[in-house]
């Protein structure tokens, strides 16, 4: 995910690899038709169309790429049906060529791979979570009924953070900013969509913002972050964007929760846009959302589960209370469960608001893989 971190020029490039490339167990010599909702190759002139076909997706980021290959069959009405989803996870990451950036599309090219002159591009965090989206709904399989079915989802990563989701009501089409309302051609409908990314509204960077620092300036010499979110006296050295900073603890005079809660609200302020009806449908969460769950138990870390709003808000206050009389190894809990708290709230979402966690759905990764991989392959079908 792209956050809000410094990159240098040429390995920005690499941040987020988006590859799709269709294979078909076919030696004989083939050509491109669209066929139905996707895009197939056919075999040579009166051999019949694949049934099976494959989508290869590439998450190419700084630390890591990240590989699903997907495997698809064509239903008789033109739909694809997820077969099967293969994944690995490799380091370093493409990014590692940022000097060199021609040797890697050199691979590509040589490859026996269908790869076609966009297959590589930056994602914005909009497109992330409209990915997420479709992925998500394709999973639990309400796109192909009654869209009212369909549920949002939040992303929470360490730069950014997503909210997408199927608006009900046509007050929220007429009142929300005119580029939070995207419409996207999806299994021959069109979903019309409430979709945005808040860069710098991630966890990491958001701490940042919490401590008192700047994104991307590295603080004066001997400069210290101080912070009412941390045990009073704690110290450490914290690292966000490859800058070192140093950050303390300070007793404000009241409960580290209300003193922590109160800098949180000032952060977010009007910062991001409430749609009121968030709060009467379904939502999927992941990344931070799931992460802090887990270290809190309340949610199982393999399995995920579900939980209400008010449960973030009930262990940010547990977890900064104990703060106060004992030493802890996760400093920055009591932070970004405040953080998380907030930031639901000024979303629009009631205490009672129920989150479903998942890390996968149906046995499949719950990323924005699967959703890109559809959405490029039915633009090729439209091009």
């Amino acid at each position: 995910m792209l956050g809000a971190m410094k990159v240098p020029k040429v390995a920005y490039v690499f941040v987020l690899f988006v590859c799709i490339l269709i294979y078909v167990y076919q030696k004989r010599p083939f050509q491109r038709t669209q066929n139905g909702l996707g895009f197939v190759i056919q075999a040579a002139l009166g051999q019949p169309v694949p049934q099976d076909f494959y989508g290869i997706m590439f998450d190419a980021g700084s630390t890591g790429t990240r590989i699903h290959v997907f495997k698809f069959t064509k239903l008789p009405n033109g739909s694809p049906k997820l077969a099967h989803e293969t994944f690995k996870a490799l380091k370093p990451g493409l990014s590692a060529y940022s000097d060199e950036p021609h040797l890697v599309k050199e691979v590509f090219q040589l490859s026996p791979f269908l790869v076609t002159n966009d297959c590589v591009s930056i994602m914005d965090g909009t497109d992330e979570g409209i990915s997420a989206w479709i992925t998500v709904n394709f999973l639990i399989d309400s796109l192909h009924g009654e869209q009212r079915n369909t549920t949002g989802i939040l992303d929470l990563g360490g730069g950014s953070t997503q909210i997408t989701f199927l608006p009900h009501n046509e007050i929220t089409l007429q009142t929300s900013p005119v580029n939070y309302i995207t419409s996207i051609q999806m299994f021959n409908s069109t979903y019309t969509v409430y979709s945005h990314s808040y860069l710098g509204f991630g966890l990491m960077s958001a701490r940042l913002a919490i401590l008192g620092g700047t994104e991307g300036r590295p603080p004066e010499e001997g400069q210290e972050l101080v912070s009412s979110c941390l045990s009073p006296g704690y110290k450490t050295e914290w690292k966000h964007g490859e800058i070192v900073y140093n950050v303390k603890g300070q007793k404000s005079g009241e409960p580290i929760y209300d003193s922590c809660y109160a800098r949180v609200e000032k952060i977010l302020y009007r910062k991001v846009h409430k749609p009121e009806e968030v709060g009467s449908l379904s939502f999927y969460a992941f990344s931070y959302y799931y992460d802090r769950a887990v270290d809190v138990g309340l949610i199982d870390e393999v399995k995920g589960g579900t939980l209400k709003v008010e449960d973030y808000g009930k262990a940010a206050r547990h977890v900064c209370q104990s703060m106060e009389s004992e030493s802890t190894d996760k400093p920055f809990l009591c932070m970004d469960l405040v953080y998380i708290t907030v930031l639901l709230e000024e979303l629009g979402f009631q205490k009672d608001a129920v989150l479903k966690l998942a890390r996968k759905i149906n046995g499949v990764e719950s990323s924005w893989a699967l959703g890109a991989t559809f959405h490029y392959i039915d633009s090729l079908q439209r091009n």
